[in-house]
């Protein structure tokens, strides 16, 4: 085997098959899971506590705004109701006043939305950091190389398919339970 040529052919058909042979080795080692982080909030305890006091805090903003509104409606029907007796600058002067009224009423519903946003987005960012120390943990003790957000129908789907086998969504719920009392 002095021939450089016929020693590198012959090196190449002893390194091809080991070169084919690795990367299933590999991939058989390689293990991967999906998990549905809305369904980690919603179902573990912490999430729940957390999702009842987002909840709990839009039923009183609604209930203030409502009231708010309900009280603009009965002044809109006395307004209406006192027009024909009023001069033309007393009714402008209640419709200027009522105009105002519903002006801030829009302005305290826009901020209300707004708020609730800036809180919906800090509570996810907060549980999202959480749900992913419980996601690695869980990765990490099963041996799970690569973990998809598995996402939902209230979220952008990612995944289109997976073997329930791979979904870790439950034990993700578990640890995080574990990890968050």
């Amino acid at each position: 085997m002095r021939n450089p040529a016929v020693r590198m052919l012959f090196f190449l058909v002893l390194l091809v098959p080991v070169l084919l042979l690795m990367p299933n080795a590999q991939a058989a080692d390689f293990k991967m899971g999906v998990v549905d982080p809305q369904s980690v909030l919603e179902k573990s305890k912490a999430g729940k506590r957390a999702l009842d006091g987002l909840k709990e805090y839009v039923s009183i903003r609604q209930k203030l705004l409502a009231k708010d509104e309900e009280d603009l409606r009965n002044q809109e029907k006395q307004l209406k109701e006192q027009a024909p007796k009023l001069s033309d600058a007393e009714k402008k002067e209640k419709e200027t006043q009522f105009r105002a009224k519903v002006q801030d009423f829009q302005k305290r519903a826009q901020d209300f939305n707004q708020e609730l946003q800036k809180k919906q987005k800090e509570l996810v960012d907060e549980y999202m950091k959480k749900i992913s120390v419980a996601t690695q943990t869980v990765a990490e003790k099963g041996g799970v190389a690569l973990v998809v957000d598995k996402g939902s129908e209230q979220t952008v789907k990612i995944v289109i398919y997976n073997k329930d086998t791979i979904d870790l969504t439950d034990q993700v719920v578990k640890e995080f339970d574990r990890t968050n009392k």
